[in-house]
């Protein structure tokens, strides 16, 4: 009988021990008890993906890893909460990724990507939202976006301006087209003014295999030079040119972006007339400034995706 005491004793004292001991362990260096790490509030994005569809992401960043063994890679802690455009909302975790940042179910039937601008997601080895880039937030004005995985670009614009998405320019001549998406001023903004409508707007443009990405390969030789300019962070090749015939004048402004491969540039093109070939009174000068602000705002929200 003494015998069971004793075990019952030593049982008991080893719980205690082991319970003051995970109680410890709990604490702080204040003595106060250590509270749960929650994951951090990366960043939000949101991505237009081919064929209409669209995906808001919430990045989160875990609690710091702990060291892994000698040879294996840090296990990743952070996660990603996605609504879908068909209604769906997912949280998955972060998984080790050889290049972009990798996100999974834990049996690894739904997989989302990102890198840099551009992302996607797989369910059951499908791509079902391919080709996703990143918009920029609108900050007033710009209400619609325009995204083009085949450029890798997205853009936001004013209501009512026309998309030509198989835009070429052409005044380099034969042989030396640019392929791009222009938008189109609508024709209210025109009305009762010296200003076109017709072609007045702004373009994205690409150059491929270009040794270097400057602003004079997107015109015709021009003596207003070439400078080099860094607005919201980035930073621009910019050259400029006018014509002018019939009572008509052309104005154009190139933004490429150096380093870009292919080499892309922004394209500002102005059309307008001669007010003094009207009537006095019957149109009014266009701002001039008020339109290139509004191209400026536009050219602003250019995301480009690896």
């Amino acid at each position: 009988m003494k015998k069971i005491y004793i075990t019952v004793i030593v049982v008991l004292l080893a719980g205690v021990i082991v319970w003051f001991g995970a109680f410890y362990q709990k604490k702080s260096p204040n003595n106060e008890a250590a509270a749960p790490v929650s994951p951090a509030f990366v960043g939000r994005a949101d991505y237009l993906c081919d064929g209409g569809k669209a995906v808001s992401a919430k990045y989160y960043q875990g609690p710091e890893a702990p060291q892994p063994r000698p040879g294996e890679p840090p296990a990743p802690r952070g996660g990603v909460e996605l609504v879908l455009s068909d209604g769906r909302r997912l949280t998955l975790s972060q998984t080790i990724s050889g290049s972009g940042i990798r996100y999974a179910t834990s049996n690894e039937a739904l997989i989302f990507w990102s890198k840099g601008n551009g992302a996607f997601l797989t369910e059951n080895n499908v791509e079902t939202y391919a080709g996703c880039i990143a918009t920029a937030p609108d900050s007033g004005g710009l209400p619609q976006v325009y995204a083009n995985s085949a450029f890798a670009f997205s853009i936001r614009y004013p209501a009512g301006y026309a998309v030509d998405s198989s835009y070429q320019y052409q005044e380099l001549g034969p042989g030396k087209e640019i392929n791009g998406v222009k938008f189109v001023i609508p024709a209210v903004m025109a009305t009762l003014t010296n200003l076109s409508s017709f072609d007045t707007g702004i373009s994205v443009e690409e150059i491929p295999d270009a040794t270097s990405c400057d602003a004079g390969l997107f015109l015709m030789p021009t003596n207003n030079g070439i400078s080099e300019i860094t607005d919201n962070d980035t930073q621009y090749s910019v050259a400029s040119s006018s014509g002018a015939g019939a009572g008509n004048f052309y104005e154009e402004t190139v933004w490429a972006i150096p380093g870009t491969n292919p080499c892309v540039a922004v394209r500002y093109f102005i059309h307008s007339t001669n007010i003094g070939n009207y009537p006095q009174g019957a149109v009014r000068e266009f701002d001039r400034q008020a339109l290139i602000n509004q191209f400026d705002a536009v050219r602003r929200t250019l995301i480009l995706s690896p």
